[in-house]
Order: structure tokens, then C-alpha cells, then sequence
């Protein structure tokens, strides 16, 4: 009877103990979903340069949750990028860039108009007599937007976040790539540097009047082409990452030997859209961390 008293205690006490722990575990959660909830733990800049093969598309959600998107890959990628983009359960675009008429950049734009909530959008003044590009500017007149110019010196804001153009510097260009809106994004000490398919005469006019060109991220000009990136450009910027967004065995090379070669004699780490896949940065202003989908 004594053994049968002194079980009774042991298996209460062990109910006691174990019903605490559980107790303990879902305090835990609960102050989890409480950070979560309140931004302390969601504070975070995320880049993501995702893999459109052959093309450029950047989507970029701030701190509280707002999203900028800059191009959109070409029409044959289409599934590749809204797959992308609708596992982000978006509904609504903060700003939507469109950094030049190339298709390999706005071949889905005129339905990411048609079929989300747009705010604003920005371009270049500069035009194409593609269809791609008209049906863009259908897509845009049909939703009653105004086109913002994209021009070096426009900046905006969104939850602490600051967009800075700093390309195009000029009225007219030879080439439709040097037309490309670049844009450099900084959150408190992290920045980001996007280069659209700017060339190396656009360096240089940005390397002429841009002021605290340096940034932790460049998204390489012009797939890695070896009419980008320019060794005083890149010095300039003195990036710790470096990504090229490029199709697997396109038909332009790209990336070049050269940017390449320039890239690895920095000790810039670099990452390939067509090796890596979607290239993901996220930041809380004073680091930055990398993750990769594939």
C-alpha cells in the first residue's frame, strides 16, 4: 500500500513537471508570434534577384511590407517569374521600374500592370516600336497611370528605405541600354546598386556625378557583359557581392571572361542567376545575409 502511495506522488509530480514544460514551449511561441507581429523581428530589406534565365527582374520588399519591383524578365520566362511572384502572395505594387524598353526586361510588365495594384511606376524617356513595348503603355494608359521619369537625381522613399536614380545623366543615347534606370537602394548602412543593362558610358557619367557610390551589392550591368563593368566603376563601387542575372548557355556569352576575371581579381563574391538560381538578400541595415533558391 506504501509502494502504491509513494507511485501515486511520483506520477503526479511527473505530470506536474511535464505539464510545465509544455506550458514553458507555448510561452515561448506566443512571445515569437508577439515580435513577429510588432516588426521587431520582421525589420529586414529583402532583395531578390530572381532567375528569369536570359533577362532582369528584382523584387524588393521593405521593412513593412511593401513591395518595388524593377523589370520583369522576358515573355519567355513568363512562368518562371509570376511563379515567383505569386509565392509571394502579393497584392499590391508599391513602385514598379521599368529600366528600359529591351524585352529581356519588360516582357511581363503590361500583365503585372493589368493584373495587380500599381502605385506608381517609373521609366526612362525613351521609347521602342516593339509590341512589347506597346502593350505596356496600353496596360499603363488602360489603369490611368502617370509615368514617373526615371533620371538621375529622382529619388523616393518607403519605410526607411531610400530609391536613389542615378542613371540615365543624359537626354539621348546611340545605345537603348545606356537609357537604363539605375538605382541605388540603401537601408540605414546596407546599400544595394542595380544596374539595368547600363554600359560603360553610363559609368562614367555616373562615376562623374554621383556622389557615395559604394555599395555592399551590385547587381551587375548588362548581364555581365564586357560592355559593363568597368574595372574604375566597379573599384568605385567596391561591392562585398556581385550578381549576374543570365540565361544557362545563352547566345551572347554572357557572362563574359572579362567581368568575370575583373569580378574574381577583387575577391568579389559573386553569384549566377543561371548557376544559383533566385539570389535572395536580406538585410536588417547593419548585415547582410545570402540564400539562394535553385
Amino acid at each position: 500500500m506504501k509502494i502504491k502511495k509513494i507511485l501515486s506522488v511520483l506520477l503526479m509530480l511527473f505530470i506536474i513537471l511535464l505539464s510545465s514544460c509544455v506550458t514553458g514551449e507555448e510561452i515561448k511561441n506566443i512571445s515569437d508570434s508577439v515580435n513577429h507581429s510588432n516588426g521587431s523581428v520582421n525589420e529586414n530589406l529583402i532583395v531578390s534577384i530572381i532567375d528569369v534565365g536570359q533577362g532582369d527582374s528584382i523584387l524588393i520588399k521593405t521593412p513593412k511590407g511593401k513591395y518595388v519591383l524593377i523589370d520583369s524578365g522576358s515573355q519567355n520566362e513568363k512562368e518562371k517569374f509570376f511563379k515567383f511572384i505569386s509565392r509571394q502572395n502579393i497584392n499590391s505594387f508599391e513602385v514598379v521600374v521599368a529600366t528600359h524598353p529591351h524585352e529581356d526586361h519588360i516582357g511581363n510588365l503590361d500583365e503585372v500592370i493589368t493584373n495587380y495594384n500599381v502605385e506608381n511606376i517609373y521609366m526612362p524617356k525613351v521609347t521602342s516600336n516593339t509590341s512589347t513595348f506597346r502593350n505596356l503603355m496600353t496596360a499603363i494608359k488602360n489603369k490611368g497611370l502617370k509615368v514617373k521619369n526615371a533620371f538621375a537625381g529622382v529619388s523616393f522613399d518607403i519605410d526607411g528605405v531610400k530609391f536613389a536614380f542615378l542613371a540615365p545623366n543624359s537626354q539621348k543615347y546611340d545605345e537603348l541600354n545606356n537609357y537604363s534606370a539605375v538605382l541605388k537602394v540603401t537601408y540605414k548602412d546596407k546599400s544595394f546598386l542595380l544596374m539595368g543593362d547600363a554600359e560603360k558610358l553610363s559609368e562614367n557619367e555616373i562615376l562623374k556625378n554621383a556622389m557615395g557610390l559604394n555599395a555592399d551589392v551590385i547587381k551587375v550591368g548588362h548581364h555581365g557583359s564586357s560592355s559593363s563593368s568597368s574595372k574604375a566603376f566597379i573599384n568605385a563601387v567596391s561591392p562585398k557581392y556581385a550578381v549576374i542575372s543570365c540565361g544557362k548557355n545563352n547566345d551572347y556569352g554572357h557572362p563574359h571572361r572579362e567581368t568575370l576575371k575583373l569580378l574574381s581579381d577583387m575577391k568579389i563574391k559573386t553569384f549566377r542567376t543561371d548557376i544559383d538560381g533566385t539570389i535572395i538578400f536580406t538585410t536588417n541595415g547593419n548585415d547582410i545575409k545570402t540564400s539562394t533558391i535553385n
